[in-house]
């Protein structure tokens, strides 16, 4: 024998060796599987026999779980709410929030970005005059971005081109205002 046939010999008895040794592990797992699912069975059995009525019940309330996971799932469609187009600086766009059902609701705009949430127009004059809220569908230009809040592009600079007192005026807006 050459050495090549004397060193391949161990390597072939150690594979042996292995398979044999994952075979009697899988026949002892399901072994143990099978003395499991024995003994469920046997004390299944057994509650049948002494207590019907627990059996049955328990059985019953598995049974209405099941129909509740299969029958109740829903549509499967996942909620989504409004999202922010891919706005172009130098392109046309017009002011609509898609959080608002009312037609006659206005759009917020203010001179700085960021100082929406702390805008307070509590009073009529507020509302009214200096281009600060603009109706829904007014026409107007993208002119810049400004990231906040961990997004990009969270608030736009617009320029209004509807015609009246407002026309070239710029402000900012919430991104999802503009669409």
């Amino acid at each position: 024998m050459s050495n090549e046939d004397n060193s391949k010999q161990p390597e072939e008895n150690a594979k042996k060796e292995e398979q044999t040794n994952k075979e009697n592990e899988l026949k002892q797992t399901s072994g143990d599987a099978k003395k499991m699912i024995g003994s469920i069975v046997a004390t299944l059995l057994k509650l049948k026999e002494e207590k019907p009525k627990v059996f049955y019940g328990a059985l019953g309330g598995v049974v209405v779980l099941l129909a509740i996971m299969m029958f109740g799932g829903g549509s499967g469609s996942s909620v989504s709410g409004p999202s922010i187009k891919n706005l172009v600086v130098g392109q046309r766009y017009v002011l609509k929030s898609p959080n608002v059902a009312d037609k006659n609701a206005t759009i917020r705009l203010v001179a700085v970005p960021g100082t929406i949430a702390a805008y307070d127009d509590t009073e009529e004059d507020d509302r009214i005059g200096g281009c600060k809220h603009m109706p829904q569908g007014t026409p107007v230009t993208v002119l810049g971005f400004q990231d906040a809040y961990g997004k990009k592009n969270a608030f736009v600079n617009v320029q209004i081109e509807q015609e009246g007192e407002c026309k070239g005026t710029s402000a900012w807006t919430l991104a999802i205002n503009v669409q």
